[in-house]
């Protein structure tokens, strides 16, 4: 009788290890399965919008853009933006780390070798960045909204030769 009771109590701690264990690899299975902050982001994007001048003139531009999550747990992204009209381009390069909903990082214009930094907030995996881009007599106020594949971004700098652009991209 002895011996009966011992071995059902070692069935059921086995029984009970066995599904902690199943549990752990579950949880972390859905651990690894979770979307980083820039998981929206992340892929080619491409589209057309408008620049404005600070002359007043407005020109289409088109755009394309790549975005690169990484790191651990996808906290980090890379990204570059290059838009082109028929007068202007730019070509901006950046590199954002997340942490607790703001990110922060740097950015290079490489037509203008502008340098600097990026400070602001992400939420809904990527889906809505509000930043601040600043450099040495520059700042930026940068906008991205995601919905599905689509993606806008609007960046409005104050007293520059084109302070307004914005851009409607699809994913690619």
């Amino acid at each position: 009788m002895a011996l009966q009771i011992q071995t059902q109590i070692q069935t059921l701690y086995s029984l009970g290890a066995a599904a902690v264990a199943a549990l752990l690899l579950l949880s972390a299975g859905a651990a690894r399965a979770e979307p980083g902050p820039f998981s929206a982001l992340a892929g080619s994007w491409s589209g057309s919008g408008i620049i404005k001048k600070s002359n007043g003139t407005s020109e289409r531009v088109r755009c394309r853009s790549a975005f690169e999550p990484a790191g651990t747990a996808n906290l980090s992204l890379r990204l570059r933006l290059r838009c082109a009209s028929d007068s202007y381009n730019f070509d901006l390069s950046a590199s954002v780390a997340y942490q607790g909903g703001s990110i922060s990082g740097s950015f290079q214009e490489a037509t203008r070798s502008v340098v600097g930094g990026i400070s602001g907030h992400s939420s809904g995996e990527g889906r809505q960045i509000q930043a601040v881009a600043q450099a040495p007599g520059v700042t930026s106020n940068i906008t991205m909204t995601i919905r599905g594949n689509h993606q806008s971004v609007s960046i409005v700098t104050p007293g520059a030769e084109v302070p307004e652009v914005t851009v409607s991209l699809e994913k690619r």
